[in-house]
């Protein structure tokens, strides 16, 4: 049921509730009531924020997933509903308005002044990434310096997107004009920074405080790598015929090339890795209507989990898809064979598929870290309290650090990592990040799961 047809009915329930001319309305009645009710159903759909993870909910999609339709109000979500990006809870969710400069500036407290008509010719903030990462420590920095000089470098176009969506965009029939939450132009504009989009950082002279660019080189006053983590390729599978989704781009590629169901027919799919990733594509693909098979070197998915039982439980709801497990194999050979692929096993199988999926971990890009000579702990190493890297003039965030040798590959920490980072840049009184156990939310539709 659309808002307006609700409206139209709330409407015809106020004037049948509506007195004879003349006569007084009880204090309290049905009339008032269904007033109350059309002010309500007139209002503007709201958006909320989850504190956590940055997951939007909005009140005219709603959460079809968790059982609430588009339409659904916040206030009537239950109380137990959880965050379908990070499994926390109702209350930590807040009303969300894309926020404005001045916005932005008035929730700033205990920052310096703001910088001088001298300073403003400085180089000021160079970011590397235009993800998650970037574009959160850009609102936070700019939110303490209205005029800090910020440039933000990404291979991309620099759109702002969710990309945990990326796998149950397709269940959920979501576009690209439904995944892009705003234009790296518009935030751009909204932010008043540079945005370089389509270029690639390509080596830094920390001793200089210069990164090379394909469009240049930009002087910095301070760096912060926040360009993430590539998706993993083995040395079995051949970049030419694996499709990695790790980014707006290659995932609607990947849609592209595989159609619509109703057009050109299920297509036959193959995911090699049966982790986070590669659980929801199976997932959602196959909600989808595409026919998946699922291989792992593990013998159920989600192994990571296994004292949670998280492959049984997933396994369990697959029954009814078109999903099937093949566990504890290893791929030997990818080749291509006319207009399909065939996949070959360690163990002798093989299996002949339209497109395979590589979601096989990933690995932290090194060349940039290389050529500034910065500390290295299978992802860029820095200081757990102030995300600085071994050079004093280079933060990093996101995807790509490590803190004493443990990646940090997780949605929830971001947020708190781009405060730790704007408030050492700007000045102002020091928020010390802090380390915490993550939690994830599986969202394999057919059983979300939230694990620790």
């Amino acid at each position: 049921m659309n808002q307006l047809t609700t409206t139209a009915q709330a409407v015809q329930a106020m004037s049948a509730a509506r007195p004879p001319e003349g006569a007084r309305a009880p204090s309290g009645g049905s009339a008032a009531h269904a007033v109350a009710s059309v002010a309500v159903i007139l209002s503007p759909w709201q958006q909320y924020i989850c504190h956590a993870c940055g997951y939007i909910y909005n009140e005219a999609d709603g959460d079809p997933d968790s059982g609430l339709a588009a339409g659904t109000r916040f206030a009537d979500i239950p109380e137990d509903w959880a965050c379908p990006l990070c499994g926390v809870t109702k209350s930590d969710f807040e009303i969300y308005e894309p926020p404005s400069l001045d916005a932005l500036r008035a929730k700033a407290q205990g920052c310096r002044p703001v910088p001088s008509a001298g300073q403003r010719h400085q180089p000021g903030v160079v970011i590397v990434g235009a993800g998650r990462a970037g574009w959160q420590l850009a609102e936070n920095l700019r939110a303490m310096e209205a005029e800090l000089p910020i440039t933000l470098v990404t291979v991309c176009a620099g759109d702002v997107y969710d990309k945990p969506l990326l796998s149950v965009a397709m269940a959920r029939q979501l576009t690209r004009e439904k995944l892009v939450r705003e234009s790296g132009v518009d935030a751009a504009r909204r932010l008043n920074l540079r945005l370089l989009p389509h270029t690639h950082a390509i080596s830094i002279c920390a001793q200089t405080k210069q990164l090379r660019t394909t469009r240049g080189t930009l002087r910095y006053d301070q760096l912060v790598l926040a360009h993430g983590a590539q998706a993993a390729l083995p040395a079995p599978l051949p970049a030419s015929l694996c499709w990695r989704i790790n980014h707006l781009g290659a995932y609607l590629q990947l849609r592209a090339a595989l159609g619509t169901v109703d057009q050109s027919g299920a297509k036959d799919v193959l995911i090699v890795g049966a982790g986070l990733i590669g659980s929801e594509l199976a997932n959602d693909l196959a909600l989808g209507g595409h026919c998946i098979t699922l291989l792992d070197v593990q013998s159920e998915p989600l192994a990571r989990w296994q004292a949670e039982q998280a492959g049984q439980q997933v396994l369990q709801a697959w029954k009814d898809l078109p999903i099937r497990f093949v566990g504890g194999v290893k791929v030997a050979k990818v080749e291509k064979m006319g207009q399909r692929i065939r996949i070959s096993t360690d163990c002798g199988q093989q299996f002949e598929v339209d497109q395979v999926i590589a979601a096989t971990g990933l690995q932290t890009p090194s060349r940039l870290a290389q050529s500034a000579g910065l500390a290295w702990q299978n992802g860029i190493a820095v200081d757990p309290l102030t995300l600085r890297t071994s050079s004093p003039a280079i933060h990093a965030m996101g995807d790509c650090i490590t803190i004493n040798g443990q990646a940090s590959r997780f949605i929830e920490p971001i947020a708190r990592q781009a405060k730790t980072i704007a408030a050492a840049i700007t000045a102002c009184t020091p928020v010390p990040y802090e380390v915490r156990p993550a939690m994830v939310r599986v969202k394999t539709s057919s059983r979300p799961l939230t694990l620790h």
